[in-house]
């Protein structure tokens, strides 16, 4: 890991937004407000569907390339870098089967913990080889949607994968049809390992990718909506959304590229931002929150146990729920700046690090 004087902060204000955004889509679905409010309501927080969770995968991948930097140039730096990684998955993967026991079925941290034990045997290979592993991820995704049964395991809702306990189950949620399957998500890895090779530093560079980040998040979501009015007629309208839509489920490449160009161009933009009002309260409280990502991910879902207690989660409305997942933000970055000035890292985060090394 860099250390502090030379930490990126842009990262932790991405990973702050994220939340937000994440905390804004979980409890929309798990409160049961999906479509239950104004129009622009629906489609602001649409947008925000599998987008704050593909900027979170790939700042993991991202993060993996900092932290293993060293292991381009040692193999006994890459050994050590991967035993350090395996450690990390396990104990994710032991909180994210706590929670999803405790009934939170959208968890993403089992699926964290496969994503950085895959991750570890490409922490030395070549940034064009990680751009074709992110690739054949997400070709070999597309495969699997046209060949098998993207329903399969799914309750009639959506929202629960009642097969995940069988074998069959979890293997098929793990690698296709879940809320955060392998392929193609691993992909957002592998994108995020070959952005943290770059020179953040270079404002040109910067520059550059933001723009070509924007140019085919345009191009990608226009296509989009162009192919699905087109093959609609043709296709019927589900087969259409099923094959061209942006939406997370099912990712399809369209999603995706849209999904990573716009990840992309929050993560840059969090940065140039960073280096204009690094001393800025308000971009300092984002820092302290981004910093206590884990901590606030279990937190979040620890909110939702207590409102289910009351009879929360049936039958709201999008205000309601917007409403509660921003007062939830906003506490959090008070607790966090607070916490931050009295210890380096989050209450999980540095369990994790006592437990992994």
């Amino acid at each position: 890991m860099l250390k502090s004087k030379n930490r990126i902060i842009g990262f932790d204000i991405s990973r702050a937004l994220a939340i937000l955004g994440m905390v804004i889509v979980n409890y929309k679905i798990s409160m049961h407000a999906e479509g239950n409010g104004p129009e622009w309501l629906i489609i602001s927080t649409g947008l925000l569907e599998g987008r704050a969770s593909a900027i979170f995968v790939i700042l993991a991948g991202i993060g993996i390339s900092l932290m293993t930097r060293k292991a381009l140039l040692h193999s006994t730096s890459s050994k050590k870098n991967r035993t350090m990684i395996w450690r990390r998955s396990v104990f994710l993967f032991v909180l994210g089967m706590c929670l999803f026991l405790m009934q939170w079925s959208a968890d993403i941290l089992h699926y964290y913990a496969f994503y950085m034990f895959i991750a570890s045997f490409f922490i030395v290979t070549s940034a064009r080889n990680l751009l074709l592993a992110a690739l054949a991820t997400v070709l070999t995704s597309q495969v699997f949607q046209l060949l098998l049964n993207y329903e399969y395991g799914w309750d009639k809702s959506f929202q629960y994968y009642e097969e995940f306990w069988t074998i069959k189950g979890f293997i098929s949620n793990l690698f296709f049809n879940g809320y955060h399957p392998i392929f193609p998500w691993m992909a957002f890895v592998f994108i995020g390992m070959w952005l943290g090779r770059l020179n953040f530093r270079n404002n040109k560079l910067i520059r550059k990718i933001m723009i070509v980040s924007f140019i085919t998040f345009s191009v990608v979501e226009v296509s989009s909506f162009a192919l699905i009015k087109l093959f609609s007629p043709i296709l019927g309208h589900e087969v259409a959304y099923y094959l061209f839509d942006t939406k997370p489920m099912p990712p399809t490449m369209f999603y995706m590229i849209s999904s990573t160009s716009t990840a992309i161009l929050i993560i840059l933009l969090c940065i140039k931002l960073s280096k204009s009002f690094k001393k800025n309260a308000i971009i300092q409280a984002l820092v302290n929150t981004g910093q206590l990502a884990l901590t606030l991910y279990v937190g979040h879902f620890l909110v939702l146990v207590v409102l289910s207690m009351f009879g929360g989660l049936v039958n709201n409305t999008l205000q309601f729920t917007t409403t509660i997942a921003i007062t939830f933000f906003l506490i959090s970055t008070i607790l966090s700046t607070y916490w931050r000035k009295k210890f380096k890292r989050g209450p999980i985060e540095l369990m994790m690090r006592k437990v992994t090394g």
